[in-house]
This record gives structure tokens, C-alpha cells and sequence, in this order.
């Protein structure tokens, strides 16, 4: 039987760290929620400002279920995020990551609960959101881009469309993650959730609506920003978070799909042959980027080895 869009309980999966000058506003947000039903769990690594005398304040007067402030051992944001994952005291029908930087529009978990009642109940399911993002003067500076193909294994292997900030998923999608979890650790915690879900035949839905605002807290700059991001592709940033991420589907294999194993065959060999073979490889697997940019960056990235 479908229940209601509001009969199931969200737990928010929040980490912090030194985050005093945002923190009281992201919490306002989702305090200002129309769901009604939503625990708050908030592990801190180590802050030395006020950032837990703020989430104790709000710890005390949360009025839309359970708050629990938790103690981090100041790991990375990726192990903290899994310590909640795993963390078997947190008990809810749907899961969503948090990030002090955002403010939540009103309707962003009642619109992503409703869409997996009505569309994917019965498997495991990821709504991902869109967002703006606005400089400290409240004004949009950008935006997030709408995909252009649908979201697919294929795509999450070499691609992160569905950024942990943006995300709420059911519970079938958080038993499928924790057990992931158990096995192996991953580079970004909303990457390793479309990489998971999706290679489990589960579905990643991105949805066109606004749903949050990420503050920016220095002004934007495009080049510096372009040239920050070609210098991590230079230094094989992305061939780390690969190299973490292949390591985890390999403990991973027997919870995905066929499919999906095949694709990661293919993929690895794009990874280790010759670069005729890495291209030949590379269409063989049908794995993809968004854009037709983005897909030339793929060619060029496997014959340089930055895949």
C-alpha cells in the first residue's frame, strides 16, 4: 500500500566543522521545512568556534522530531559521512546530506519525498535536486546545469551529477549504501550514492527544480575557478577519486547489476591497455559524460591515462 508523501520519517545527515557563520542559517532552513517529520544528526570534527554551542541551541528547541549532536574524530568530510551511513541508531525512511553552506528552499524535502513515493517506492531511489549559488551579497552568481542525458551507471563511473548536497533517498537506497560502506570507503560521499544506487539497478532521478541556494563566501571568479579546475585535472585529482572509486566497486562487484559489472570490465581495461586499446575500450563500455565537451574530455583524459 503507497502511503502519504508525509508519513515517513527524513533523518538530515549533517557534517560540520568550524562552520559558526553558517550554520544557524542552514538549520533555519530546514527547521522552516513544510515536512513535518525530520530527525537532525550533525557530527562535528573537532570545531574551535561556536559551531556546537550553535547546534545545541538548536539541538534543544527542535521541534520536527529527534536532534543528536555527534562528536567526529576530525577524519575527512568522505569518513564522516560514511560514520553516519553506518551508524545503526539512526532509524528513518528517507536520508538526506547536508552541507552548512546550503539554505534549503521550504518545499525541498516534501517535493523529493513525494517524487520517490509516486515514481520509485519500491527500490531503491535517489531525487537529486537543483541549486543556485549566491554570493554574500544574496545575489545568483550561477547555477547548476540540468542533464543532458539521463543519470546511469555508465555515466556515474566517470561522472558525479548528483552531488551529495542535492540529494534524498530512501531507505532501500541507505541499506544498499551502508552495506557498500562495510566493504570499502569512497572519495565523495554523493558521487559514491549514484555509483552504488545506480549500479545496483536502482534510480537516481535529477530533477529540473530549485530546490537550495549554495553561499558562496568569497567572491566568483570564472577564471580562477576554470584554471583552479585545470590544475587538478593536470595533478590527477580525478584520476585519485577514480582510483578509490574503482577500488570500491571492485569489493563491491557482488551487489551490482550484470550490467553493470561488464561496463566495469570494459572500463578498467580503458584504464590499463595501450592508448588504441583505452579508446577502443572506452566506446566499447558506452560510459559518458553529460556534454559533448565534456565526452571530448573524456577521449583526451583516457589517452593521457586520467581516467
Amino acid at each position: 500500500m503507497k502511503r502519504t508523501p508525509s508519513s515517513g520519517r527524513v533523518a538530515v545527515l549533517l557534517v560540520t566543522q568550524n562552520g559558526e557563520s553558517l550554520l544557524n542559517d542552514h538549520l533555519a532552513s530546514i527547521a522552516a521545512q513544510t515536512y513535518p517529520d525530520i530527525d537532525l544528526w550533525l557530527l562535528d570534527n573537532g570545531s574551535t568556534d561556536a559551531t556546537i554551542a550553535i547546534a545545541n541551541d538548536w539541538a534543544r528547541r527542535w521541534s520536527k522530531g529527534r536532534a543528536r549532536i555527534l562528536q567526529g574524530r576530525g577524519e575527512r568530510t568522505a569518513e564522516s559521512f560514511r560514520a553516519l551511513i553506518l551508524n545503526t541508531g539512526i532509524d528513518a525512511d528517507y536520508f538526506a546530506f547536508a552541507d552548512p553552506h546550503d539554505l534549503w528552499e521550504p518545499e525541498k524535502v516534501a517535493n523529493a519525498v513525494r517524487w520517490i513515493e509516486h515514481h520509485a517506492f519500491a527500490v531503491p531511489s535517489v531525487f537529486c535536486s537543483q541549486s543556485v549559488v549566491i554570493g554574500q551579497d544574496g545575489r545568483v552568481s550561477g547555477s547548476t546545469r540540468a542533464v543532458a542525458r539521463e543519470p546511469d551507471f555508465r555515466n556515474a563511473i566517470v561522472q558525479n551529477i548528483a552531488q551529495g548536497n542535492r540529494v534524498l533517498f530512501n531507505r532501500m537506497a541507505r541499506d544498499l549504501l551502508a552495506e557498500s560502506c562495510l566493504r570499502s570507503g569512497f572519495s565523495n560521499h554523493g558521487w559514491w550514492l549514484y555509483l552504488i544506487v545506480s549500479g545496483a539497478g536502482g534510480v537516481v532521478h535529477v530533477d529540473p527544480q530549485i530546490l537550495a541556494c549554495e553561499r558562496q563566501l568569497q567572491a566568483a571568479n570564472q577564471w580562477r575557478a576554470f584554471l583552479g579546475h585545470a590544475r587538478r585535472l593536470i595533478a590527477g585529482k580525478f584520476v585519485e577519486q577514480s582510483d578509490v572509486n574503482v577500488q570500491a566497486l571492485i569489493r563491491n562487484q557482488s551487489l551490482l547489476t550484470d550490467e553493470a559489472r561488464a561496463t566495469c570490465d570494459l572500463y578498467w581495461k580503458v584504464r590499463s591497455d595501450n592508448f588504441i586499446k583505452r579508446l577502443y575500450y572506452l566506446r566499447k563500455s558506452g560510459v559518458y559524460r553529460q556534454t559533448i565537451g565534456e565526452q571530448a574530455g573524456l577521449y583526451v583524459a583516457a589517452l593521457l591515462r586520467r581516467l
